[in-house]
């Protein structure tokens, strides 16, 4: 699941080296949803800690 953001990143990198700058665009901003999606889930969850 981590994995999907930088996946899309990469592929928006080789989006922009083969040319297609729509498609770039296209996949970063949807890279860019899902790292802030991941962010919101994880730093909104509390530590279980237990000393």
């Amino acid at each position: 699941m981590m994995v999907l953001p930088f996946v899309g990143l990469a592929g928006s990198a080789i989006a922009v080296l083969t040319g297609r700058r729509r498609v770039a665009v296209g996949l970063w901003f949807v890279s860019l949803i899902g790292i802030l999606g991941l962010f919101a889930a994880h730093a909104t969850s509390t530590l279980q800690l237990s000393f």
